[in-house]
């Protein structure tokens, strides 16, 4: 590669392509850039696609603090059931269901709206007694998979094909930890018919959308012609409220320093971007009270 990568720090919005783990991609950007340090900001399954929020460098210390957003188009296949609950999985049973229609259907997905109990996919890596699920579920081994709540924002119909196995359109807008193959596993049980997930894109995720996102070959073509930019970490702490320093506080702040807030800085129970009067980003601090009033101290310095 002719790009000088020794000092790239940021994000990387990656469109994941279907067949790959989110491990492998991390390896392959890894490999790309020549860093040792890179990490995901929320896995998706290997026949999943799309955003994968990739850190790299010292933005790997940043992902903790990142939106939780994520939003998926998801294709549900509805008279099918598998032992994944999607179409990689071993089909358990399919039955007809013609007779559902898109009324019926969306009838019951209000039920998936809000806050939900959910059971995750016995295959899925939830740990379970040090265990990830899929590896007990390949080893046949049969373990009760505790229910949790998760909250879905908004699942909203994009197209309906009627047949012997029907299949709905989804726009699904969710918080962390949300398993969209349960929900099509769930729909289908309501149903009476069976449901398994068909396809998932994930088009939003922390912050990230799909429509600026980088195929790995558009980011090969990128560092080939040097013209790769980390994304700005700012666009995933994008939900932070954040604070600007003069030159001089911003030294003593990097230096770890603790600098004398006004009475515009509260004391807030969430993390605050800060940043130099030059617009540079320079890391995570939190607000503490003191004997002497309020104070900015560093939580994570990021140059």
């Amino acid at each position: 590669m002719v790009q000088n990568l020794s000092i790239v720090q940021g994000f990387l919005n990656l469109n994941k392509p279907a067949g790959w783990t989110s491990h492998d991609c991390v390896a392959k950007v890894r490999r790309l850039l020549r860093l040792k340090r890179v990490g995901h900001g929320g896995t998706l399954d290997p026949a999943a696609t799309g955003v994968l929020p990739i850190a790299l460098g010292k933005a790997t210390r940043l992902l903790q603090y990142m939106q939780q957003d994520k939003a998926y188009k998801a294709t549900v296949r509805l008279g099918v059931r598998t032992t994944t609950d999607d179409l990689e999985g071993e089909v358990i049973a399919t039955q007809s269901a013609a007779q559902l229609t898109l009324e019926l259907v969306k009838g019951l997905l209000k039920q998936f709206e809000g806050k939900i109990q959910q059971v995750p996919p016995m295959y899925s890596a939830i740990q379970i007694k040090g265990k990830r699920l899929y590896d007990l579920a390949r080893a046949g081994e049969v373990v009760e998979v505790p229910e949790r709540t998760v909250e879905v924002e908004k699942i909203e119909v994009l197209d309906w094909r009627g047949g012997e196995f029907p299949e709905i359109d989804l726009a699904i807008a969710c918080g962390p930890g949300t398993y969209i193959r349960s929900i099509a596993r769930d729909l289908g049980d309501a149903l009476e018919t069976g449901g398994v997930l068909a396809a998932l894109t994930r088009t939003r995720s922390s912050g990230f959308d799909l429509a600026d996102s980088l195929t790995l070959e558009e980011l090969t073509e990128q560092l080939e012609q040097s013209l790769f930019q980390p994304v700005s970490p700012s666009v995933g702490l994008g939900h932070l409220p954040s604070v600007t320093l003069s030159a001089d506080q911003a030294r003593r702040w990097c230096l770890g320093q603790r600098i004398s807030g006004d009475d515009t800085l509260e004391t807030p129970t969430i993390p605050l971007q800060v940043y130099h009067e030059d617009g540079s980003f320079l890391g995570i601090g939190k607000v503490i009270s003191s004997t002497s009033g309020v104070l900015l101290a560093p939580q994570m310095v990021f140059v």
